[in-house]
């Protein structure tokens, strides 16, 4: 029981600061607005870490590798304080033991990713039709536009009005959650073997 609630708290931890990396990699890269309340609050729990970050790892291509790296630092602490705690405790942590938990962070940051994707997607059709014109409008819309814009071509708006992309976007993604992730997972891991 203990176990479950430790589990928890360091889950809920370690997955406040990966999705507020992933925002705010995903906010810079897609140009979306940061003057709103959630840019805010992204910067304000992102940066004592991508701040120092930038220092050493420079941004490249447009991105902000500094983020993206501070999100996969999450992702291997929050696995190897799992293997620490409920595995095989430092005793276990060998060379192949560490290139498991780098490999499974890179694998588990895709799959937060995707959540990200999904919940933004699910957002910004919640609020196109509630407060189209909100604070959040400009960001949601600057996140999703790229993902739903090549489904908006093939499949237009039912009857001018009902438009089904968002639906299209969050399914792919659950098939790339249920289907491809998990081979991934099985091919990436079967080269550690």
């Amino acid at each position: 029981m203990i176990d479950q609630a430790i589990k928890l708290v360091i889950d809920v931890i370690f997955s406040l600061f990966t999705y507020g990396l992933l925002m705010r990699f995903a906010m810079q890269a897609l140009r979306a607005p940061f003057r709103n309340p959630l840019g805010q609050a992204v910067i304000a729990l992102t940066d004592w870490i991508v701040k120092p970050l930038r220092r050493v790892i420079p941004g490249f291509g447009g991105y902000d590798w500094a983020t993206l790296l501070a999100a996969w630092l999450f992702r291997a602490a929050w696995i190897l304080s799992l293997y620490v705690l409920f595995g095989s405790g430092f005793a276990g942590l060998t060379l192949a033991a560490a290139g498991y938990i780098a490999l499974a962070a890179v694998i588990e940051l895709v799959k937060a990713a995707l959540w990200l994707l999904i919940i933004v997607v699910f957002a910004q059709a919640l609020l196109s039709w509630i407060a189209p014109e909100g604070p959040l409008a400009g960001l949601l819309n600057a996140l999703t536009f790229p993902f739903l814009r090549p489904i908006r071509r093939i499949l237009p708006p039912i009857g001018g009005t009902l438009d089904l992309s968002p639906l299209v976007v969050i399914v792919l993604a659950q098939i790339l959650l249920i289907a491809a992730i998990p081979w991934l997972e099985q091919s990436a891991f079967s080269l550690l073997r």
